[in-house]
């Protein structure tokens, strides 16, 4: 099919170079943006894991025990976390969510047939509101009266403790999660004058609670029926659960050290871990924009000395009949093509370099992210730039015409 004889005029004046040095531009800094943003979407997908070494962005915190204690008859509640505490975590940037520990006013003792023998111990329950937790058991509700089992979550570690410390110490057989989660537990709930037996069972391992947690349903209704009226209630709470805005955000750390708050576990090297990668991830795709923005800006100026160039043949143009818009269809699908050709290189090039780092994400067992998400962002990225610069086109040529 034959040229038409306006692509041909307006070509003729072109510059092969800049066009190339646009197009080399625009592609390193698709690509460092590009490649940048799957590696932290890779890295924090194989790190979402709550034993992760960068997974931070929930804190539990509480107030240090500082002396006796409470044992010279201190009062207990210097402990607690009043509500002007919990407004003023509330009210920092970097606290997107807070939630309180609700715990047992009752007194609460378990038993469990294991092998013959009975074993019977005291315990402690909390509960918290359920978008705390990591895990998502099935039948995480309960009803009193029902008679259905009351389900407990345990923190991974008291499991760990028992089959490496208190089993292997006794001689008593280890157990895995799915042998202690089809035990079935009875538990002694007492407190008030009253006495209950409940059946319960252990349906899930958190990571992120050092607690042995019950539903919210549970807690609410055993407190108002086993609680000792005699001894007034402690309705604020001993620990809160914080969850971040940006995981390891240094100024939570900073304010908890400034407030003398403890954290749970070892929460401050996994932080540092998750701002840095954060941070440097930040940097990178800004270096990336700042060169996309450079080649749209070179771009702009090779175009404009290219009309400015051809001013006489475009007032010519005018003089024949042609519009501005026939006048820049030409210089759009130019654009719109170095720009395709851009992003195909672009998403090539993140695709080899993810390919480059999915053995070393394999090796501790993690998978990679979605690629797509990525690939989406460099399209409207790319949509984003190409409709800035067909925009640009259009205005150069219509001040030319007015000429």
């Amino acid at each position: 099919m034959p040229t038409h004889p306006l692509s041909r005029l307006l070509r003729r004046n072109i510059s092969a170079g800049q066009i190339i040095g646009y197009a080399l531009a625009n592609l390193v800094g698709l690509t460092i943006v590009l490649t940048a943003l799957q590696f932290y979407r890779d890295v924090t997908s194989a790190t979402s894991g709550d034993d992760s070494f960068i997974s931070s962005d929930y804190l539990i915190i509480s107030k240090k025990v500082s002396g006796l204690g409470n044992f010279l008859g201190s009062d207990p509640s210097a402990t607690r976390f009043t509500s002007a505490d919990r407004d003023e975590i509330s009210s920092q940037p970097w606290a997107a969510e807070v939630g309180e520990f609700t715990s047992a006013d009752f007194n609460v003792a378990a038993r469990v047939d294991f092998g013959g023998s009975p074993l019977t111990t005291a315990l402690f329950l909390e509960s918290i509101p359920d978008e705390f937790f990591d895990v998502s058991p099935r039948g995480w509700d309960y009803t009193p009266g029902s008679g259905k089992p009351l389900p407990i979550v345990i923190s991974k570690d008291y499991l760990t403790l028992y089959n490496f410390g208190f089993a292997t110490s006794r001689g008593m057989p280890q157990i895995s999660e799915e042998l202690i989660g089809s035990l079935p537990l009875r538990l002694s709930v007492s407190g008030g004058g009253k006495q209950e037996w409940i059946d319960a069972r252990i349906v899930g391992f958190s990571s992120r609670l050092n607690t042995i947690a019950v539903p919210e349903e549970f807690m609410t209704w055993a407190n108002r029926e086993f609680a000792d009226p005699a001894s007034p209630r402690q309705s604020d709470p001993s620990r809160l659960i914080v969850r971040l805005r940006q995981a390891g955000d240094p100024a939570a750390m900073a304010f908890m050290a400034g407030h003398d708050y403890e954290v749970a576990g070892d929460k401050d090297a996994g932080g540092k871990a998750a701002y840095f990668l954060s941070l440097v991830t930040t940097i990178v795709v800004a270096v990336g924009v700042i060169i996309s923005l450079l080649a749209f800006f070179i771009l702009l100026l090779s175009i404009y000395l290219l009309l400015q160039k051809n001013r006489d043949k475009i007032h010519d143009l005018m003089l024949l009949g042609y519009t501005p818009g026939r006048v820049a269809r030409y210089y759009h699908l130019l654009v719109a093509g170095v720009n395709a050709l851009v992003l195909i290189l672009a998403v090539s090039v993140m695709l080899v370099a993810g390919a480059g780092w999915q053995e070393a994400l394999g090796s501790i067992g993690a998978e990679s992210a979605p690629v797509w998400p990525t690939i989406a962002a460099g399209v409207a990225m790319m949509l984003v730039i190409t409709a800035g610069n067909m925009i640009a086109i259009s205005r150069s040529i219509r001040r030319n015409f007015r000429r």
